[in-house]
């Protein structure tokens, strides 16, 4: 790819790139040095498994990888054990050596159903922060103040309420900065409420005189409520371990404008040609993509059809007729399929049935006369007891 080209993909669905201008900056530096860029994103292994939520840093790597850059993958083995503070009203129980190395070891074991192993290095913190003296613990203290500190919204949230913070808190974001000085980022990704942390990656760097990185973030993926962030508490999350029926399922429960928000940040596919899908058809594109990812691409196949067949059980005939119709221009109006289909004797009355309400495409209600249908299956019912399996192609 072209400089433009990276710059187009890997800004999409990011919420700042900081400082402004710097992603191009860096890229012409790159090509200009003939080297790869190399770029870090550091996950804490605080719980064993993985869901699509952290996902959404996995796929922006994956497309540094895509681009020609190094990624470098960092488990925060030595940090879990401080206990992230991010966005916690209370100092946060550190977790024991065990369980960080265990959950670890199933981190490196669930991340390349994203990335690429051959183009990804992966490090663990403790390498360089378990050897650190308390000299060299208190010499990175020295290089930033407590009111910084308090310029984090959440530390200054709990200062101004009272709450107790910890001293070990305020190093989770000196340590998470002197990660960049060590692996010498040229660029982290991470989500949004991690702003702080990654903008102390530069402040360090800066202060140890090395060159400083750029920081790029992405928006926390809502779970499946739609509302607040996925996650494991709220019980709205999808696991990439949990099994492929559940995960396709799990997609197909999710509400329109969430499925374009998993399709902005999860995929690089282009959104325009499946906004003009009908949304059941996107949809279920949508969960065939990702159960293949992380169960192979029979398994997305096969839960697919088990949905299909599932839900054809609940309402549908045995035997109902079959059409398939070429596109024109890449879809097909539905007034003409209803009417070629022989489910409206006219164009006019497939009109009227559909502005009556008698319409549903694959289990869902369409009031759109407009409607295009682009290649893909759908199940129509008009009315009671008239049905179509229609193809398009």
């Amino acid at each position: 790819m072209n400089i433009q080209e990276q710059v187009q993909l890997l800004s999409r669905g990011t919420l700042e790139i900081l400082p402004a201008g710097s992603l191009e900056e860096k890229l012409k530096k790159a090509e200009k040095e003939n080297r790869p860029l190399r770029v870090k994103a550091g996950f804490d292994p605080t719980a064993p498994d993985l869901h699509l939520g952290h996902t959404v840093l996995l796929e922006k790597l994956r497309q540094f990888q895509q681009c020609g850059h190094q990624v470098i993958f960092l488990i925060g083995d030595f940090t879990g054990m401080i206990g992230d503070p991010t966005g916690k009203n209370e100092t946060r129980p550190p977790l024991t050596k065990d369980d960080v190395l265990a959950n670890a070891e199933t981190y490196k074991q669930q991340v390349f159903k994203v990335l690429d192993e051959a183009k990804t290095e992966v490090r663990f913190n403790s390498q360089w922060l378990g050897k650190l003296t308390a000299a060299d613990l208190i010499q990175i203290a020295g290089k930033a103040t407590v009111a910084r500190m308090l310029e984090r919204d959440d530390f200054e949230k709990r200062y101004k309420g009272g709450q107790s913070i910890a001293l070990h808190e305020f190093l989770y974001p000196l340590i998470q900065g002197y990660d960049s000085v060590e692996l010498e980022a040229d660029v982290e990704l991470g989500g949004n409420d991690q702003k702080f942390n990654l903008l102390m990656g530069r402040q360090l760097q800066q202060a140890y005189e090395k060159p400083t990185q750029m920081i790029l973030t992405m928006p926390l993926l809502e779970g499946l409520d739609g509302v607040n962030k996925m996650s494991k508490s709220l019980n709205n999350y999808i696991s990439i371990q949990e099994p492929a029926k559940e995960q396709f399922g799990k997609i197909m429960s999710t509400s329109d404008d969430l499925m374009m928000r998993y399709y902005e940040l999860l995929t690089d596919l282009d959104l325009e040609p499946i906004k003009a899908q009908h949304p059941m058809e996107a949809k279920k594109q949508l969960a065939t993509l990702i159960v293949s990812r992380f169960h192979g691409e029979e398994a997305g196949i096969q839960a697919r059809a088990g949905f299909e067949n599932q839900f054809a059980k609940k309402e549908v005939p045995d035997d109902i007729p079959e059409k398939t119709m070429a596109a024109e221009n890449g879809t097909v109006w539905i007034v003409k399929a209803l009417s070629e289909g022989g489910l409206t004797a006219s164009n006019g009355e497939a009109m009227r049935m559909i502005k009556q309400g008698a319409l549903s495409i694959d289990g869902e209600k369409v009031d759109d006369k407009d409607l295009q249908l682009s290649a893909g299956s759908y199940l129509i019912k008009l009315g009671k007891r008239k049905f179509l399996q229609l193809t398009v192609v």
